[in-house]
């Protein structure tokens, strides 16, 4: 027996998604529906039995396809469950969604193709037939990175960071954010480097993603944002992870398996 969520503001959206599923997937017995993030949590806190598949839209009022898809793991830990199989359904473009497609995540563009819903459901229907080799231990790490990726894209309505007010010895000083080669992570300060030296500043790097271009700073590991103009090279190492070569500058900067998707074409 099979049951399906479908968590979706728009619903139009909601009335496409049920039909296409009746007709790509009729061995489904069941499929609930909720308007937002709120109704789609409260369906797991009914007696009922959880839904075994849930398609989740990102933004939603109330609470977003995040918040559900972490809370849904929750409950299910609490209740000694298998947590549902997630599904996100989004508007962000391929390049995007490439941050999140590293675990047993699976997701659908708007307005999404037959084509893409029927590979869709068949690796869902395949990971439920054999959930001994499932990877759902690796989805907190993935929903961790899709909330910062998300983060880092909903800021780019407002105007990025311009300037760095950075101590240098006992000396306060503002620095062009161009001039900035990279930042990194040091203790409880975050360093800023430049082809004259570096700063020290307090604002952390998660902080700092939200703040700047994206467009031109993509953060390469929990602990490190490269100006990509610096970018010289790209070298594969070893398990999952790449060096950066950086332009007149001897030290290279480590990229995350995390990140990797970032440097597919280069």
């Amino acid at each position: 027996m099979t049951t399906v969520l479908i968590a979706d503001d728009e619903p139009l959206l909601r009335d496409q998604l049920r039909a296409r599923l009746a007709t790509a997937w009729p061995e489904i017995d069941h499929v609930d529906e909720a308007a937002n993030g709120i109704e789609a949590l409260a369906a797991f806190d009914d007696d009922n039995a959880a839904p075994d598949v849930c398609f989740l839209d990102i933004h939603m009022p109330g609470l977003s396809g995040i918040e559900v898809a972490r809370g849904l793991r929750e409950r299910a830990q609490q209740r000694g469950e298998r947590a549902p199989h997630l599904v996100f359904v989004t508007a962000f473009d391929a390049y995007a969604i490439e941050a999140f497609e590293h675990g047993a995540i699976d997701y659908l563009l708007k307005p999404f193709e037959t084509d893409r819903l029927v590979e869709t459901i068949q690796r869902v229907k395949d990971r439920l037939a054999h959930p001994a080799s499932d990877v759902h231990t690796s989805g907190s790490d993935v929903l961790t990175l899709l909330a910062d990726r998300l983060a880092q894209l909903g800021a780019a309505s407002r105007p990025s960071l311009q300037w760095i007010k950075a101590s240098i010895g006992s000396t306060v000083k503002l620095i062009p954010v161009d001039e900035v080669l990279y930042f990194q992570a040091d203790d409880k300060y975050t360093r800023v480097i430049t082809a004259d030296g570096e700063a020290l500043i307090r604002k952390p790097i998660k902080e700092l993603a939200c703040e700047l271009d994206g467009s031109r700073f993509w953060q390469i590991h929990r602990a490190t944002i490269v100006n990509t103009r610096t970018i010289a090279g790209v070298v594969r190492g070893l398990k999952d992870s790449a060096d950066l070569k950086l332009k007149n500058r001897p030290e290279t900067l480590t990229v995350s398996r995390a990140y990797l998707h970032l440097f597919r074409q280069m």
